[in-house]
């Protein structure tokens, strides 16, 4: 199962003050649902940095996202593992389908894939507060 990107999650309670910031070293807004921020290098699009303020639909914030072409795959190899599952694989309705394991070290893992596309859906949600 291919992975498309991996993208750190910063939990704050500045998302201006980190998108000015970042910006200064080169990353533009890519997405921006009022709790949730994804910053990312014009150069390389796949550079990201997210910045949460909390996660509007879990009961924790995630620590890093990684993108999978097929999350039912690895929501099964996941399950299969025993390794801890978080917040079960559900659709949201942002355009993403998800689920949260912990790896070994504790860290919990957002394991995604779009429904939509993804610029359809950074046009769709760039600005829109939620």
């Amino acid at each position: 199962m291919p992975v498309r990107r991996v993208v750190p999650n910063l939990q704050c309670d500045a998302l201006e003050e980190n998108r000015t910031f970042y910006g200064l070293l080169g990353m533009e807004e890519v997405m921006n649902q009022g709790w949730v921020m994804t910053l990312a290098s014009p150069a390389n699009p796949t550079a990201q940095l997210s910045f949460l303020t909390h996660d509007r639909t879990a009961p924790v914030t995630p620590d890093l996202s990684i993108e999978v072409d097929d999350v039912d795959a690895a929501y099964a190899a996941v399950l299969s593992s025993g390794a801890p599952i978080v917040r079960p694989l559900q659709d949201e309705e942002w355009g993403v389908r998800r689920f949260f394991v912990k790896d070994p070290n504790g860290r919990v893992v957002n394991v995604l894939a779009h429904t939509t596309a993804p610029a359809d859906h950074a046009a769709a949600t760039t600005g829109t507060g939620g």
